[in-house]
């Protein structure tokens, strides 16, 4: 399962990477997305994949001795869906009102020194 998990987050990383080199405004918000999520899918690699082992200590010892699911981890994603969905939505707008200004959502095409109203 981790090997499988590895490989979409390295082909996530990849399409993100090539979706934020094109020159439209749209693919590089799909671009964040698709890193955005390759980073939550790495966190989750790095906690490790523990099924049915929740963090909790037993009455008669004062740690933790067999595997178990890290929670640290998986609240680090919890952060991070909320923070990429801000930074999507902030992202969207400005590039809405861009478009609105510069009727075009092409990089070069707004790369200009021409002031508009």
């Amino acid at each position: 399962m981790e090997i499988l998990l590895a490989v979409i987050t390295g082909l996530l990383y990849g399409a993100g990477v090539y979706m934020i080199l094109r020159r439209s405004l749209v693919k590089l918000i799909i671009g964040l997305i698709l890193l955005g999520n390759g980073a939550n899918i790495l966190i989750f690699l790095v906690g490790r994949i523990v099924k049915g082992k929740p963090p909790i200590i037993p009455e008669d010892s004062s740690t933790i001795l067999d595997t178990y699911a890290d929670p640290v981890p998986q609240a680090l994603i919890l952060t991070a869906i909320v923070i990429s969905f801000g930074l999507q939505a902030f992202a969207i707008v400005l590039i809405k009102r861009a478009y609105k200004v510069v009727k075009t959502d092409d990089l070069d095409q707004m790369n200009t020194t021409d002031e508009y109203a």
